[in-house]
């Protein structure tokens, strides 16, 4: 499993409609995408759920590296961003642990997300990512939780947990960023 995200901000005045508009009309095209295990079309509006930024912050999981990279550098869809936004930074994260929720379970798409990227120790790594994988059991047998995620990024010594949500991320969720989800490409979640 690896992961990846990039965030393209954009001018607080941005209508995020025209996001709206272009997941409406291309996020089905990665519907079976090959090696993909989802896709979540993710936004943040400024003042919405306290984020101070519009942003359009596609997040991805993948089951294979090579699909992953024809993607990215091969001519396998990521052109298109490029093209519209330019070529963003692309974070990336090796998989440590996936889970499925209830909501999953019971059919429902997920309309909210929420991110949180949390620093390593360097003493005690072993331990503190076996108790971070207990915590993402522990969440995603939680009601409302569709599909939960466990990643680092060893660059910068961060774990980054990311959870899709049936509706929004319950107040009070210790979360880094909160999403509404646009869309999801799932081809490796049936």
């Amino acid at each position: 499993m690896y992961a990846k995200q990039y965030e393209i901000t954009l001018p607080a005045d941005y209508d995020m409609g025209v996001i709206r508009e272009r997941v409406a009309t291309r996020g089905h095209v990665l519907d079976d995408r090959a090696g993909m295990a989802f896709k979540a079309y993710v936004i943040r509006e400024k003042g919405v759920d306290g984020s101070p930024v519009n942003q359009y912050a596609p997040f991805y999981v993948w089951d294979d590296t090579a699909a992953m990279s024809h993607f990215l550098v091969g001519g396998g869809g990521f052109e298109g961003i490029v093209r519209d936004f330019g070529r963003p930074v692309v974070r990336h994260w090796t998989g440590i642990a996936r889970e499925d929720g209830p909501a999953r379970g019971a059919g429902a798409a997920p309309r909210a997300a929420s991110r949180r990227l949390t620093p390593l120790p360097a003493e005690g790594l072993a331990e503190a990512v076996a108790a971070e994988t207990a915590a993402l059991r522990e969440l995603a047998a939680r009601d409302g939780v569709h599909t939960a995620a466990l990643a680092v990024d060893p660059h910068h010594w961060q774990l980054l947990r990311f959870v899709l949500w049936a509706e929004a991320v319950p107040p009070g969720e210790d979360v880094t960023e909160r999403y509404e989800v646009l869309h999801l490409s799932a081809p490796g979640l049936r």
